[in-house]
């Protein structure tokens, strides 16, 4: 029996890689001689870097570069087998970097995170998966095409600021200058999202409010975009204000897709693909997945979801083992998931469930597979 154990991290609690060796441990307490392949999973968010280095290698660097507001931060990224850097944007660029009474996406930036990738391209790195979520920023990636050598010019020829109302005052976009590099390079971007560049559903009206943007200031951010996807489609001869994704981050999706010829992709599957679940699963007679809470939301791309849909392809049966089992988790029945258990087993602390998670999976999933052998047995009584 082969059984491919993908699960994604508990976050707060326990690793992906240490929530797969706990339930490896539980099935070998039924099937000693059962094959496990643990392949530990993300969807694109928070944990992905830390994820693929435990999955396929590598090691965590760290890199000063510019911060949202023009300071110096210390960004993470990883390093991978492989000849692929994972950069998150927001380690440079990102909401959590900026207090909540400095937050003002009319000058903010993501000129740090055209610094990672030189630095990348540096480190002999040519193929990128990028995660565009948590942004502080409104500028459309236009600092970090500023920092890979691009040119973005006001009417007087002069180089705009930062920030994303900069962008109303762009005149021409000159990319002579861009590190050629970037054009030897791939850039898969983690996009979760559809919303495009501009308007109603537009980077600035759907996340404009929460990095401190006024209703005004919305207005105004947004009509400066709708300007720099117009000089973009003039200049660089691509479309991308009504793009699904181009207004992720606001607006780095289509900056991506601009100036480095990025291609927008779901999280999940960028990083199922780079852990090779497609090999892992040929000839596998069970899959195992979870999260830390199993619920509604758990369809709307994420890992463990991910997981069943390239099981369901193959018509291998799909099992989760999650930390808890939130409001609307039976939604996951209708997306290849079969069926789903907690690993909480008596009364106890959120506290003692995270300390003991993996004494508890191993149990759930003693008790999943034992299940299981019962099931058998009763069908082939029939």
């Amino acid at each position: 029996m082969k059984i491919v154990i993908a699960p994604q991290a508990f976050k707060g609690s326990i690793s992906a890689l240490d929530v797969a060796r706990a339930i490896s441990e539980g099935v070998h307490r039924v099937e000693p001689t059962a094959k496990t392949v643990l392949v530990p999973v993300a969807d694109g968010g928070d944990g992905t870097l830390e994820t693929l280095i435990e999955a396929i290698g590598g090691e965590v660097r760290t890199s000063p570069v510019t911060g949202p507001l023009g300071e110096k931060v210390k960004a993470r990224w990883g390093a991978l087998k492989g000849e692929t850097a994972m950069l998150e944007m927001a380690m440079s660029s990102g909401l959590a970097l900026v207090p909540k009474e400095k937050r003002d996406p009319r000058i903010t930036t993501t000129y740090g995170l055209g610094e990672l990738i030189t630095g990348a391209l540096d480190a002999g790195f040519r193929k990128f998966i990028v995660g565009i979520g948590g942004s502080a920023t409104n500028d459309a990636g236009g600092g970090m095409a500023q920092a890979l050598g691009i040119r973005l010019l006001d009417r007087h020829g002069k180089d705009l600021p930062p920030g994303g109302m900069a962008l109303a005052t762009l005149d021409r976009i000159d990319v002579s200058g861009l590190d050629a590099r970037v054009r030897e390079a791939d850039f898969q971007v983690a996009c979760d999202v559809s919303n495009p560049l501009t308007g109603p559903r537009g980077a600035s009206a759907v996340y404009g409010p929460q990095k401190g943007a006024t209703p005004e200031m919305v207005k105004d951010l947004d009509a400066a975009l709708k300007h720099f996807a117009q000089v973009v489609a003039r200049d660089i001869g691509v479309d991308i204000d009504e793009v699904p994704g181009a207004g992720a981050a606001g607006g780095l999706g289509g900056g991506m897709i601009a100036f480095v010829g990025g291609k927008l992709r779901r999280g999940v599957d960028i990083v199922l693909d780079t852990v090779g679940i497609d090999d892992q699963l040929e000839g596998a007679d069970l899959v195992i997945t979870g999260e830390g809470q199993l619920d509604f939301q758990t369809v709307f791309n994420k890992a463990p979801i991910g997981v069943a849909w390239r099981a369901q392809e193959r018509g291998i049966p799909v099992i989760a083992i999650s930390g808890s089992l939130g409001q609307g988790f039976t939604d996951v029945h209708k997306h290849g998931i079969a069926a789903a258990s907690p690993i909480v087993n008596s009364p106890m602390t959120l506290e003692d469930a995270s300390a003991r998670a993996g004494e508890l999976l191993a149990s759930a999933a003693e008790q999943a597979l034992r299940y299981m052998k019962v099931g058998a047995q009763v069908y082939a009584r029939k």
